[in-house]
């Protein structure tokens, strides 16, 4: 799984300007019901349910809020990139201010662990958290969000 599969163009917030912790899953939430076409409240109250379980700030500046959902037709992926980091409770105490929002269909079994595995693997890439800190633009956050991982390629021989 590819994060191409599960990410479009229109799912990056490229320069989100929040307050908290609690905006920032608002905001994201609103958008990813607009793209779900389904209520943007449903799916707060789905990732502030699985905030409640312990928080997804996973650390180095980065939160994979992420939750399921009955009545979601396919996982459906938000990207935001804050303009000021914000206090997320994350594992090593550090604000976040690069931000992945999961949702998936109540179903989804291990497909929504894969996505979350595929969204981690992206970042632990050395250099795509610098470069997506460093844009602003809608389409160059995509395309580092989008492209194939060096690591991933097939060693030769």
């Amino acid at each position: 799984m590819d994060l191409h599969d599960l990410i479009s163009p229109d799912a990056v917030m490229p320069a989100l300007l929040v307050d908290d912790k609690k905006q920032a899953l608002q905001a994201m939430a609103e958008t990813a019901g607009r793209l779900a076409n389904i209520k943007w409240r449903d799916v707060y109250a789905a990732v502030c349910q699985r905030e409640q379980l312990g928080s997804t700030g996973v650390g180095r500046g980065i939160a994979i809020p992420h939750g399921r959902l009955a009545g979601l037709a396919r996982m459906t992926c938000v990207f935001a990139r804050l303009e000021k980091p914000v206090a997320f409770d994350s594992v090593d105490g550090d604000p976040v201010d690069l931000m992945f929002l999961l949702l998936a269909p109540e179903n989804a079994g291990a497909e929504h662990l894969k996505a979350l595995a595929r969204i981690a693997r992206v970042m632990r890439e050395p250099k795509a958290a610098e470069k997506l800190r460093a844009s602003r633009d809608r389409a160059a956050l995509y395309a580092i969000l989008t492209q194939p991982s060096l690591a991933e390629l097939p060693k030769a021989g």
